[in-house]
C-alpha cells in the first residue's frame, strides 16, 4: 500500500512542479528569461524525469 501512495505522490508532485513551471515561464519578460528557466527545468530532474 505504501508503494502505491508513494508513487501517487510523486505523480502529484510533478504534476505541481510542471503548473509551476508553465505558470513561470507564461509570466516570463523576456525570451531570456524563458530560455533560463526551461535550461533548469531541463538540465536537472526539475520535473521528476
Amino acid at each position: 500500500m505504501s508503494s502505491v501512495t508513494t508513487s501517487w505522490r510523486q505523480r502529484r508532485q510533478v504534476a505541481r512542479t510542471r503548473r509551476a513551471l508553465d505558470r513561470a515561464l507564461a509570466r516570463s519578460s523576456s525570451p531570456a528569461m524563458r530560455d533560463e528557466l526551461l535550461t533548469i527545468a531541463n538540465g536537472s530532474a526539475f520535473l521528476g524525469r
